[in-house]
């Protein structure tokens, strides 16, 4: 079996115990955050295989980008945060008072994955915004989903992210 066909099945049985355990977490994450927007979003491979689907809040102004996910205490893994800019453009992103680790996904404007990264959070002596904690990239959007959720899911670069505004 290759490694692909593995970690789908193994995903299918983990997001089964996740869904379970995870309805209250998900219920208490989306009453906090009701005032966002939210979109769909999925990725495919190159074949147009799904690799993953989650709920987005949209951070389309700037103090919604300044804030990001900071505030939250965990992120469930059924939800992210897509950030929306007016351009494609060279960005970095910290992990500012973050309680968890992100994975950090950049996308085109074309909707490819140009980067990952997985972004530790920081410990408790630290901001988040030291140099081991910037993330740069390039693109027009930016996915923040939990930490390896691209790794359990083989989502690489050049992956198509399909989401509507």
């Amino acid at each position: 079996m290759n490694r692909r066909a593995y970690l789908t099945i193994a995903g299918v049985g983990l997001g089964s115990v996740t869904g379970c355990l995870g309805d209250s977490s998900t219920a208490e994450f989306d009453a906090a955050h009701e005032e966002y927007d939210t979109t769909a979003v999925q990725i495919t491979d190159e074949s147009g295989e799904q690799r993953g689907s989650l709920t987005a809040l949209i951070a389309d102004t700037g103090a919604l980008q300044f804030l990001g996910l900071s505030d939250t205490e965990t992120l469930p893994d059924s939800r992210g945060m897509l950030f929306v800019y007016e351009s494609a453009g060279s960005r970095t992103f910290v992990m500012r008072e973050m309680d968890f680790g992100l994975d950090i996904i950049y996308i085109s404007a074309g909707k490819r994955i140009t980067s990952i990264h997985h972004a530790e959070a920081p410990s408790e002596n630290e901001s988040g915004t030291e140099s081991q904690h910037r993330y740069p990239g390039e693109g027009r959007y930016v996915l923040e989903v939990p930490y390896e959720w691209t790794t359990h899911r083989d989502i690489t670069r050049g992956d198509r992210v399909s989401f509507e505004l």
